[in-house]
């Protein structure tokens, strides 16, 4: 299969989107979407035990550089998703993308003009301080 460019696959989106055109169609699916992408992480730490989560307090010292931040910060996940779990949760954030792409579509935003205007002005504009 070819690849499609991000402006491909929202035109793509929007050809193949009919029954669930409706905004309210589409905001109840991209939530549902998300839940699904949420219970598969969940469902991989907890009934298949690929992963594990142990959540605690980001432990940084107070005297590194902005530099060495990503060094000391933890995910929080010890082990790695078994093929079967990376597939399910790969499905689910295609299902989550295409319902983005759709809301996307209907309001007319592009995608590729979304992500450089957001890196534009709030990647390279924030730096550290989109810390807090």
């Amino acid at each position: 299969m070819d690849k499609l460019s991000l402006n491909e696959f929202q035109k793509k989106v929007d050809e193949v989107l009919i029954r669930h055109r409706s905004v309210l169609d589409i905001l109840t699916k991209l939530q549902e979407s998300s839940t699904r992408v949420n219970r598969g992480v969940a469902k991989s730490a907890t009934y298949c035990g690929c992963i594990e989560i142990h959540v605690k307090k980001q432990q940084i010292p107070s005297d590194i550089l902005y530099s060495e931040l990503k060094d000391y910060m933890d995910d929080h996940i010890t082990g790695e998703l078994c093929d079967i779990c990376r597939e399910k949760i790969q499905e689910e954030i295609s299902s989550n993308l295409f319902y983005i792409t759709s809301l996307c579509n209907l309001f007319d935003i592009n995608m590729e003009k979304l992500l450089s205007d957001y890196n534009e002005n709030n990647l390279k504009t924030l730096g550290q301080y989109g810390l807090l």
